[in-house]
């Protein structure tokens, strides 16, 4: 695998979609493009919520992607346009410290950490202006990473407008970092995935260090995502920071309860490192020591001898602050589970059993059920489009993302292909107009695609 983004030439007459990018900019600037750059979105097969636990997952990149024409100039200024009216363009001066809104997560936003991230890393230097009009079909809030995607667009972008060259791993790790400046705590599956993906073959990400090994899927099954149509903005919302903050409480309980110094612990896999146990042992663990009833800030306190202050200002995050109650045993024992699940995942396809899509489908259903009842990241619409996917010819069907909304991702038999996705199409999206309206995005096979890439014209 090639250690920096692909660059390559390509001819833009025969891509329709580039060209239409093309007039759509020169339109806009009275200029031509300098160059193109591309990132994909992501779908999580098995391992959710476990990233920013510190465990591996395995996801692949999907074709669909966020697409940036770009021309370089000396204005100090970086214009931002997109292909799609509803998101207004932006203009921000580059010369200074980038200010991000948290407060208010507006698109542009989202490309401005992947910019401020590469500022950050040459020294805060004053960047080169650029003109840009940015792209995407991959649907937004689906929970396919749109907007990590935008953020290792536009840290690409950055990098090749100020004519510096970074690995695909240091990119990666960059633009993890420069996406929390929007207030999502992510752990970085996706910008790992988007940069390290590699055509044709899932990857098993693995963290600290950074690394992504391939994974062939069976021949004998192919993935098919299906939106249940309810939007989830991660940064709009306290859900998947409250699941952060719960997996971070939840580790220093189990330090604390193996006279560990919880204090330099923040990541459940760290427990089971310096315990040196399996993840067997683990969810023994979570058993013993936590109990399934709720956890009240006092109690928590108490437990770990920190003061209310310090509760709030080095456990909580900025939009968790008002949570009272946490539910330290359903999480930890999802994380450890699903840690649990991705080795299994990858055990299977790597010696490819004559039962390897059963297997492989009996652990995406155990996944989503994990999900739905200890970690609580579903709604009733997933839930109900994932029973539907089972019932529909699927081996094997679970929520994919953040959750609370967006995406099932489903194993369906090849032969079977064409009836589910009929199916599927007359028992969830038919029958609801607004469903209808989305399905033509919402219902598709998907193959591993490849990952972040620049293009430059003949």
């Amino acid at each position: 695998m090639a250690s920096n983004p692909p660059r390559s030439k390509t001819g833009i007459n025969s891509n329709e979609r580039l060209h239409n990018l093309k007039n759509t900019f020169e339109t806009k600037y009275g200029e031509s493009p300098l160059f193109y750059a591309c990132a994909p979105g992501r779908v999580n097969l098995i391992g959710e919520h476990i990233d920013y636990c510190g465990y591996a997952v395995l996801p692949m990149a999907i074709e669909q992607n966020i697409l940036a024409a770009v021309s370089v100039n000396n204005s100090g200024t970086i214009v931002l346009a997109n292909t799609n009216p509803q998101y207004k363009d932006f203009t921000v001066s580059c010369s200074e410290d980038i200010a991000i809104d948290r407060e208010n997560p507006k698109w542009y936003y989202y490309f401005l950490c992947g910019v401020k991230g590469i500022q950050e890393k040459l020294g805060g230097a004053r960047l080169s202006g650029m003109s840009c009009v940015i792209d995407g079909t991959i649907p937004p809030s689906s929970g396919l990473s749109s907007s990590s995607a935008l953020v290792c667009c536009a840290g690409l972008v950055t990098m090749e407008a100020n004519q510096k060259s970074l690995s695909k791993t240091a990119l990666a790790e960059i633009c993890t970092k420069s996406e929390r400046y929007i207030g999502t705590e992510g752990g970085g599956m996706d910008q790992s995935i988007s940069f390290l993906a590699e055509k044709g073959t899932a990857k098993l990400i693995e963290f600290q260090p950074l690394r992504a090994t391939d994974v062939k899927l069976p021949e004998g099954a192919v993935f098919v995502i299906s939106n249940c149509c309810v939007e989830m903005n991660k940064a709009a919302s306290s859900h998947f920071n409250i699941r952060v903050v719960e997996c971070r409480i939840a580790t220093k309980m189990l330090a604390q309860a193996r006279a560990l110094d919880p204090s330099r612990l923040l990541k459940l896999v760290q427990v089971q490192t310096e315990l040196e146990a399996s993840l067997e042992e683990m969810l023994a663990l979570v058993d013993e020591v936590l109990h399934p009833e709720p956890y009240s800030r006092e109690e928590i306190c108490k437990e770990l001898g920190v003061t209310a202050e310090q509760f709030s200002s080095e456990l909580l995050s900025a939009n968790t602050q008002h949570v009272t109650h946490f539910k330290l045993h359903q999480r930890a024992k999802h994380v450890y589970g699903e840690a649990s699940r991705v080795l299994a995942f990858k055990s299977v396809c790597d010696s490819e059993p004559a039962q390897s899509v059963r297997l492989l489908g009996e652990l995406m259903n155990q996944s989503h059920a994990s999900c739905r009842d200890l970690y609580e990241c579903s709604c009733p619409e997933l839930d109900t489009l994932v029973d539907i996917c089972l019932r529909s010819g699927a081996v094997g069907s679970r929520l994919t993302g953040a959750g609370w909304g967006g995406c099932a991702v489903s194993m369906v038999p090849v032969e079977q292909v064409e009836s589910f996705l009929r199916a599927v199409s007359v028992a969830y999206y038919l029958h609801d107009p607004r469903r209808a309206a989305m399905e033509k995005q919402s219902l598709f096979v998907s193959k591993p695609g490849g990952g972040a890439a620049i293009f430059l014209t003949e």
